[in-house]
Order: structure tokens, then C-alpha cells, then sequence
């Protein structure tokens, strides 16, 4: 059951949890507003994987390159896609609260840092359109375009563009809805150039290589990334997200939480199974009734 991923009835019913009726009217539950906290252990388990992906730097400088490739898919690639995904929840100000998103902000930009590009500012700016325009063609960059459809429209070519996944999330918003580059971004840029010269300088090029191998092993085909297509790819109409609740949540900050989490995004992932326990008690994972149950098994 837990290593199944699910996707919930996408219509909504009368008296149906997920409709927006009834998320107005959970709004007004003190539970809800309770868990619409800061994570307070969020910023200290990104200073961890930081440090941990710099401590690899440090190891992988005498690895003979077949080797360094090696960790950087088995071990650096885990690091590096867990860091994304505390980016993404500090786009939605996990860390220190929406009072302080300047903070939320600049650890984004620490997080970034082993991912050896910038990205941070920039996913920030995106993802809000990805919330507020879900699935709407044009304006939630998180949807392939026409002509990925077209072009990778076999089982190989398919395979081709999850291996290459890294390069159409971070380009298509440029090409989909591009928007005027901010402060933000341009202070990213900055400081992970300069984190990237400062690295090469000290301990040459391989750990530079190491951290951007991780990056797009670990966000192309690797085994975590299957949540890119568990989210927000339409295997049956009117179905826009599918949750996941199987063992990689506790290395992803829950990101498998997927139907929760858009339905409150100011809740930080360390709380989403608490919401899927209230969705349970209300009746929206009902299983016997109300839901489709199968798109992959990985178990």
C-alpha cells in the first residue's frame, strides 16, 4: 500500500474534501492554521546536506573518473535532488515563515550552492505561476510542450527525454512564459559562480564535475526522480495531481504528499502526512469507494 503510487478521484462530488468548498471551509479548522508553521529543523538539515556534499568534494579530488561519475549518481545525485526539493519548500517560505522571506530566500540560495548552477531565484519565481495556473497551458511551466510531445512520442525517445529531464525543467520556462530576470537571480548567479571558483581553485576540477554530474544524474533517471511524473502528468483526464506515499518521502521532505501539498501550499512538507490523516478521517482516501488506485507499483 505505502510503495504504490495513487492517484485520488480528480472529480469533485458533493461533500468531496478536495472540492474548494470544503478547503475554505477546512481553513477555518484550528488544525489546519496550526499546521501552517515553520519547519524549524528545515534549515538545519540543508546546512547538513551542504556540508555533507562539500565533504564529498573533498574525497572524489583522487577518484579515477569513472568512479567519481559512480557517487555522483549513487550518492551525490540523492543529495543534490534532496536539495532541490528543500528549495521548493523554501519557495513556499518553510524555513522561517512568509514574515521573513528574505531568510527563506538566501537559504534557498545556500541550498543551491552543490547543485553547482543557479537556480533557486529563478525556480522561486516560476513556481508560484505553477500553483496559481495548474495545468493551464502556457502559464504552468511544469507541463511539457507541444513539440516535446511531439518529438518524444516513443518508448526510447521518452526515455531519452527523462534522462535529459534536468535540461527541459530548467529551459522551457525561458521559452513557455520568459519574465524580466530579477535582483534575486542575478545575486544567485553571483554567488554560485563564485562558490564554483572558490571550489576549482581549492581542490581542482573534479569536485566542480562531481557536483554538476549529481545534479543532472540525480534529477534525470535516477529512482527519485519518478515524482516529476507521478505529480503533474495526466494519466487519466481531470486527474492533475497524484500523491505518493511510499519510503523516498523521507529523504524528498515529503514531496510525494503531492495532492496535499497544492491543496495547502503554505503547510512545509514535515506536516502533509498530518493532512492526509484529516483527509482520511473525512473521507477523501476512502478506499473501498472513492478512489482510483493504481498508476505504478514500486514495490
Amino acid at each position: 500500500e505505502r510503495g504504490c503510487l495513487r492517484r485520488p478521484v480528480g472529480f469533485w462530488a458533493e461533500g468531496d474534501p478536495s472540492s474548494p468548498q470544503h478547503l475554505q471551509q477546512m481553513l477555518a479548522y484550528p488544525a489546519i492554521k496550526a499546521l501552517m508553521r515553520p519547519d524549524p529543523r528545515l534549515k538545519w538539515t540543508v546546512l547538513g546536506l551542504v556540508l555533507v556534499q562539500l565533504l564529498a568534494c573533498r574525497l572524489v579530488r583522487g577518484l579515477a573518473w569513472r568512479w567519481l561519475f559512480f557517487w555522483a549518481y549513487a550518492f551525490g545525485g540523492c543529495v543534490n535532488h534532496s536539495l532541490t526539493l528543500a528549495i521548493h519548500d523554501l519557495s513556499h517560505n518553510a524555513a522561517f515563515g512568509s514574515g521573513r522571506a528574505a531568510h527563506n530566500r538566501w537559504l534557498a540560495v545556500f541550498a543551491n550552492l552543490p547543485v553547482g548552477v543557479p537556480y533557486a531565484a529563478s525556480f522561486k519565481k516560476y513556481h508560484v505561476d505553477h500553483h496559481r495556473y495548474l495545468g493551464g497551458d502556457g502559464l504552468d511551466v511544469d507541463v511539457p510542450t507541444r513539440l516535446e510531445g511531439w518529438l518524444f512520442c516513443t518508448p526510447a525517445r521518452k526515455l531519452l527525454w527523462l534522462a535529459l529531464q534536468p535540461f527541459f525543467y530548467s529551459l522551457r520556462p525561458l521559452c513557455v512564459h520568459p519574465k524580466a530576470v530579477t535582483r534575486m537571480e542575478v545575486l544567485n548567479a553571483l554567488v554560485q559562480l563564485a562558490a564554483d571558483a572558490a571550489l576549482f581553485a581549492l581542490w581542482g576540477l573534479k569536485p566542480v564535475v562531481y557536483l554538476l554530474a549529481s545534479s543532472l544524474l540525480g534529477l534525470g533517471l535516477h529512482p527519485i526522480s519518478g515524482h516529476f511524473v507521478a505529480e503533474h502528468y495526466m494519466f487519466l483526464k481531470g486527474h492533475e495531481t497524484y500523491s505518493y506515499y511510499g519510503p523516498l518521502n523521507c529523504i524528498t521532505f515529503n514531496v510525494g504528499y503531492h495532492v496535499e501539498h497544492h491543496d495547502f501550499p503554505s503547510i512545509p512538507g514535515c506536516n502533509l502526512p498530518l493532512v492526509r490523516e484529516m483527509y482520511t478521517s473525512i473521507g477523501k482516501y476512502k478506499i473501498q469507494k472513492r478512489r482510483v488506485d493504481l498508476v505504478f507499483c514500486v514495490r
